[in-house]
């Protein structure tokens, strides 16, 4: 038995933050931002909201389609780095506004692979047998732990996320194979310092500014272009899949110069990857079930889809899936 992903769902917050509105606040220009990103504009949540929200709004739209009650889910994972409140789970609190009062869940930190982390873990309950339904989200509320005076993290981080539910499908689709890795070593490349049991807040940590996104660039899009471009080459040559085998790349959307590279690893024509950076920025965990949610209508029953990412921590990995319904 396998885990197949049967429906999708993805929120985005109504207000935009473009490149022109970021030139107002810090010292940067709308072609600097595109020529070594891709983002032309991001989403930023309202005072209030968290990333529970986001979780919500997604999985109604796939209890909607599938015509489900949430009282038929058995787990909720939810991937973020933003959670809610440090307790409980956001998972939790999502249980709870969907009304998934059969269902038990916990939420999965690691970073930008987060989701991919989660669909795995998500994946194993399923193959077991012990459940039947399963959600994975992956969301993140960035705008809650950026700086909007460090030009050099503002520019990338966005609001938003997505949601898949995983069943049991008998034939060949669903999701074959994954490989994850991380390295900790990393970590002081690509974190928030204070916040945790190590720093916990105090005046000094805000006064320093210690409870936002800390990234080392350079050092970053580095590893991040080694690793995830040679991952999913890994999981291709594990799976005896050329270039001409794979239908799409969703990969993680945290700069265009690393998918690009990701791509030509994989040997794949550009209408294979599928992109939409240039409108969300990097969610986070939420890239990806985003990148499902925006290009639901091309795939079809069967399409071979590599999944690729890299995050703080450093966290990454590839997940190859058959995608298991026609839309």
């Amino acid at each position: 038995m396998r885990a197949a992903i049967t429906a999708v769902g993805g929120y985005v917050p109504d207000k935009v933050l473009s490149n022109k509105d970021l030139e107002k606040l810090v010292d940067t220009s709308d072609e600097w931002i595109q020529s070594r990103t891709g983002i032309k504009e991001r989403r930023v949540m309202a005072e209030g909201t968290a990333t529970s929200d986001i979780c919500v709004q997604a999985v109604n739209q796939i209890l909607e389609k599938r015509g489900i009650s949430a009282t038929e889910i058995d787990l909720v994972i939810v991937a973020t780095v933003t959670p809610d409140h440090v307790f409980p789970a956001t998972a939790n609190i999502v249980s709870d506004k969907i009304g998934a009062t059969n269902a038990w869940g916990f939420d999965l930190s690691a970073a930008c692979s987060g989701f991919l982390y989660a669909l795995d873990t998500g994946a194993k309950f399923i193959e077991s047998g012990k459940h039947k339904k399963v959600l994975v989200c992956g969301a993140d509320k960035m705008s809650a732990i950026v700086n909007y005076e460090d030009r050099n993290t503002c520019v990338i981080f966005g609001d938003g996320g997505g949601a898949v539910l995983l069943e049991p499908c008998d034939d060949e689709n669903g999701i074959i194979d994954s490989i994850l890795k991380s390295d900790g070593s990393g970590r002081a490349f690509l974190h928030q310092k204070a916040g945790g049991s190590m720093h916990p807040p105090t005046h000094e940590t805000i006064d320093a500014r210690e409870h936002y996104v800390h990234q080392e660039g350079k050092t970053v899009f580095k590893f991040a272009v080694t690793n995830m471009a040679e991952v999913s080459r890994d999981i291709m040559d594990k799976n005896n899949l050329t270039g001409d085998d794979v239908d799409y790349l969703c990969a993680h959307q945290a700069n265009l110069r690393i998918i690009d590279a990701t791509a030509r690893r994989m040997e794949l024509d550009d209408e294979k990857v599928l992109i939409n950076i240039e409108r969300y920025g990097n969610t986070t965990a939420g890239t990806i079930p985003l990148l499902f949610w925006d290009f639901e209508k091309k795939f079809k029953k069967g399409d071979n889809i590599v999944l690729a990412a890299f995050g703080g921590g450093f966290t990454w990995g590839s997940v190859y899936l058959k995608w298991a319904y026609n839309s």
